[in-house]
Parts: C-alpha cells; sequence; structure tokens
C-alpha cells in the first residue's frame, strides 16, 4: 500500500485548505523564514541519504550524464510546458483570487504544480517507496509539503488543494513501475540510487534557500540511470580494476 504516496496527497490537499482559509494571516518574514527551514530540511534529508552510497563514481557519473541528458532534451521546460496544460485545466474551474491578476496567478500555479509534481524529492520517494516500501521520505517530504502549500495557498488560494490530484496520479505510475524494476536490483545497487536522490535533493535545498538554483528538473534523468550504471560499474568496471 503506497501509505507516503497518500500521506504526501493528503497534506497538499489540507495544506492548501489551511493556507486559504488563514494563509493571509502569514506575514512575509514568516514565509520567508519557513522556506529557509525547508532547504535546510531538503539537504538534511539529502546528506543522510547520500551517506550509505556503495560506488561514488557510478552516482557522480549518473549525475553528470543524467543533468547532461535532461539539459540536452530541455526536460526542465518540457515539465513546465505540461505544468502549464494542466494549470490551464484547473483554472476552468476556479479563478484568480481578488487582488491577484490572471497573469501571475497563471505563472504562479505553474510554479507549485512542478514543485508538488515533478520535484526531484517527490519522484524519488514514490521510485523508493515501490521498491522497498520505504515511506520515510515521502512523509518527510509531506511535513514541508504541508506547509508549502499553505503558504502558496494564502495567495492563490483553493486551487492549490486540487493539484493532490495529477500528483497523487504521477506518484502512484512511479511507484508501480519501480515495484516491478526491483526484484532486479541488489542492495548496492539501491543504495546507489538513494545516493543520487540525496543529490537532487541537496540540490533543492539550495535553491529554496535561493543560494544556487540547481536545473533540478533537468537533473531527474539521473534517477533513471544511476541503476544501470551502478550494475555496469559493479560487474564490468570494478573486476578490471
Amino acid at each position: 500500500m503506497p501509505v507516503g504516496i497518500i500521506i504526501n496527497a493528503l497534506s497538499v490537499l489540507l495544506g492548501g485548505i489551511f493556507g486559504a482559509i488563514g494563509g493571509r494571516k502569514m506575514s512575509n518574514n514568516f514565509k520567508d523564514g519557513l522556506n529557509m527551514a525547508f532547504g535546510i530540511c531538503s539537504m538534511t534529508m539529502g546528506i543522510y541519504a547520500i551517506a550509505p552510497m556503495k560506488n561514488m563514481a557510478a552516482v557522480i557519473f549518473a549525475v553528470i550524464i543524467g543533468t547532461g541528458i535532461g539539459l540536452l532534451i530541455h526536460l526542465g521546460d518540457l515539465i513546465n510546458r505540461g505544468a502549464a496544460k494542466m494549470q490551464q485545466l484547473i483554472s476552468r474551474f476556479v479563478s484568480s483570487p481578488t487582488g491577484l491578476d490572471q497573469k501571475t496567478f497563471d505563472a504562479t500555479l505553474v510554479t507549485v504544480i512542478v514543485l508538488f509534481c515533478a520535484s526531484g524529492t517527490g519522484i524519488y520517494g514514490a521510485l523508493t517507496e515501490g521498491m522497498n516500501g520505504d515511506a520515510t521520505i515521502l512523509i518527510s517530504k509531506s511535513i514541508l509539503d504541508f506547509f508549502t502549500a499553505a503558504i502558496f495557498a494564502a495567495n492563490l488560494g483553493y486551487v492549490v488543494s486540487l493539484i493532490a490530484i495529477p500528483q497523487f496520479i504521477i506518484f502512484i505510475i512511479l511507484f508501480l513501475m519501480a515495484h516491478s524494476i526491483y526484484p532486479l536490483t541488489n542492495p548496492a545497487m539501491i543504495f546507489d540510487f538513494k545516493a543520487a536522490g540525496g543529490v537532487l535533493m541537496l540540490a533543492t535545498g539550495f535553491r529554496m534557500v535561493q543560494l544556487k538554483m540547481f536545473p533540478t528538473a533537468d537533473m531527474i534523468p539521473a534517477m533513471v540511470i544511476i541503476m544501470p550504471i551502478s550494475w555496469l560499474w559493479m560487474t564490468v568496471i570494478l573486476p578490471m580494476l
């Protein structure tokens, strides 16, 4: 049962409702302070995931090659376009709140959709739970997502809660895919996979505190190629060294 995915979707749903009702009373200093805390929490989760890795070279190769692939195919732009189409569908049912022009509303909503539906942490968490049932990453992410949804809902309104629906669908698809891949893996490959996800969580943390805007969306392919590279490193390259 995808417990982490259900909790994560509920956190966005409830956080959006909470923010729409009382979030307007949050001061800008309070919001900025929370965002800084979110960033350091993401970095902490990343460091925790990286620590047990087995093949550092494989992880580094995967991150570099995966990011290169993402940049070449403009994955970040593709994700933004998909989010824009999703935004158009959602906006048919919910209009922009009073005091917020439609252009700003649309641009911010696209950002929120990408954040909740296509973040490296979310994808990594869904895949991890699908492979070994570990919901820790998604449960930790849910705490951050609840308050993030509340902050965005303070400006965007109840529309933020609706993002829980596509998020749940996307994560369930990833969960089912990972569930079928897990029997083909070994413990070392799993640790390297977690380490690659940890790198993305570190990059996300840097973006949250606005220290460095890493292309986290373009780094997502690293999560796809890390296991084949880890297997290749252990079975082909290491015996030759």
